[in-house]
């Protein structure tokens, strides 16, 4: 398992972020729409000033950006859960960085964030994603019909759960 590190996200890096998107763009492009553009980070950047959502780097051993995960919707009280979503960048796609960066943030959400529960919503075609959740302990609990829009069409979803005493 190759040695990575999670890191919060900033304004510093933005640069770094929106290049690394523009260059995984034919990897990204069916599954996700992450920034490729100043305007857009600083909008995903304005979203994590809300304590509901946290975004991290996945750096590998020589600090290059490997991917980026992310939390959204984090409920505490009784609820403590948020949603997972994630994507490796081209340059480290398919060398196990995902899968020892989401097996470290799951373990920062549970310790640290107070999460009991984890959801990643996957759709269906995207094999490599639902191979990671596997490989990092979640379980497929159901299907949504055009759960979520992705490059203007509603496309539907795998839900994929990990609670933190498994």
């Amino acid at each position: 398992m190759p040695e990575v590190t999670l890191y919060p996200v900033t304004a510093a890096d933005g640069a770094e972020i929106i290049a690394a998107n523009r260059a995984s763009h034919s990897l990204h492009a069916r599954w996700v729409s992450p920034c490729t553009d100043e305007p857009g980070f600083h909008s995903w950047l304005k979203t994590l000033e809300n304590p509901a959502n946290a975004s991290f780097l996945l750096r590998d051993a020589r600090g290059q950006l490997a991917g980026i995960i992310n939390f959204s919707q984090i409920v505490l009280g009784n609820f403590c859960s948020a949603y997972t979503g994630f994507y490796a960048m081209q340059s480290h796609a398919g060398g196990g960085f995902m899968t020892a960066g989401l097996r470290l943030a799951t373990a920062h959400a549970f310790a640290h964030l107070g999460l009991h529960r984890l959801e990643a919503n996957i759709q269906p075609e995207n094999l490599r994603s639902k191979t990671l959740v596997q490989r990092a302990g979640f379980r497929q609990e159901g299907f949504s019909p055009a759960y979520l829009r992705i490059a203007g069409v509603w496309r539907d979803h795998e839900r994929w759960a990990l609670l933190a005493p498994e």
